[in-house]
């Protein structure tokens, strides 16, 4: 019989394995109501299917060329933030750590911790991979928030406008402003940093201490740490990091708008301005981990808004299905192979002289 300690000791272990089940469940039912009941009331499969054996050959050989220029855009990101990082393992190791990220339930975090470890063994220092996993991370949920904000005003000089993208676009600037704000001043002074740093942390904590979790393992000293090894980083590389990472995102809004006009989903129903919208509005959505990879959530919310803007029932389910294998699937596969493969490439030698593989 368990003593009164390890009775103590297990219960915070049976809240989070409660909780986990709870999130596990809810991220079920979400995915099992949209594609078994939301969309099909939207549109029927038979319609969709309909519209996508449709397809003509160019237009397949567009999607196919819009994917591939998709997934070799995630390289260039960690290439500038990872200085000494190659292409093809640059590819590697975004797809296998991207596919994490879609396969388990709020997994960045796990995807982060596999990027890390491909790249430690690779040669790399810590730092410049936790500096690196930080600033793509960072700058990647930067442009998130700008989307709306870009949207809302394309909307408004087209004459076009949408409340709940509105209401996104505000508190994209607002949350815009308070991060760029608080990086700027860790950036300029290692006793605002330490400061920041022990005010988020104190934060933070309350924050867990609300739903009974721990404390976090890092104060202002780590934030002082962080603007030491990346304040002269930034300054240097932030206007190529900002560039590559929106060409990043650019190719996915691309596939959207490539499977749109493919699908029978034309201008004149769903403009470029109204597609970019759609997308935004979804990007910011997927911020929040409800489901892996935002299945479910991505289809449900994309299709409603772009019908909501017009576009035909069938073509924008059709339109929107095909986007998401396209932005999903090669990737899964190309990470999951990369995942399970990487150890059994030899780790590069490391030149002494640059300090890089």
């Amino acid at each position: 019989m368990p003593v009164a300690g390890e009775q103590l000791s297990s219960s915070p272990r049976r809240r989070r394995l409660l909780v986990r089940g709870g999130l596990g469940a809810v991220s079920l039912g979400i995915i099992v109501a949209t594609f078994a009941y939301l969309l099909p009331t939207i549109a029927g499969y038979a319609e969709v299917w309909d519209v996508v054996s449709q397809l003509s050959w160019p237009w397949v050989l567009a999607l196919l060329g819009v994917t591939a220029l998709n997934i070799a855009t995630f390289a260039p990101p960690w290439q500038v933030a990872l200085p000494g990082l190659r292409f093809i393992r640059a590819i590697q190791m975004t797809q296998a750590s991207a596919a994490l990220a879609i396969v388990v339930p709020g997994g960045a975090a796990v995807g982060a911790a596999g990027a890390y470890s491909m790249t430690r063994r690779w040669g790399f220092a810590g730092r410049d991979v936790v500096r690196a996993v930080t600033l793509t991370s960072l700058w990647n949920q930067l442009l998130n928030l700008a989307y709306p904000i870009v949207a809302v005003f394309l909307l408004t000089i087209t004459g076009a406008q949408t409340a709940a993208l509105a209401t996104v676009a505000f508190v994209g600037v607002a949350v815009l402003g308070v991060v760029i704000t608080g990086f700027v001043l860790v950036l300029v002074s290692s006793r605002l940093a330490d400061d920041i740093g022990d005010v988020a942390a104190r934060f933070s904590n309350w924050t867990l201490g609300k739903v009974r979790r721990g404390p976090v393992a890092w104060s202002g000293a780590n934030f002082e740490r962080f603007r030491a090894n990346v304040a002269g980083f930034v300054a240097r590389r932030w206007p190529a990091l900002t560039l590559v990472s929106l060409l990043g995102s650019m190719t996915v809004f691309a596939v959207l708008v490539v499977s749109l006009r493919a699908l029978e989903v034309p201008a004149s129903q769903v403009s470029l301005v109204e597609a970019f919208a759609a997308w935004a509005l979804v990007r910011i959505l997927t911020s929040i981990p409800i489901t892996p990879g935002g299945l479910g959530v991505v289809e449900l919310g994309l299709t409603a808004a772009l019908v909501g803007f017009g576009g035909d029932n069938a073509g924008v389910v059709a339109a929107v299905l095909v986007y998401r294998f396209l932005t999903v699937v090669p990737t899964l596969v190309l990470g999951l192979i990369s995942a399970f493969t990487w150890r059994r490439s030899p780790a590069p030698k490391i030149n002494e002289a640059a300090g890089q593989p």
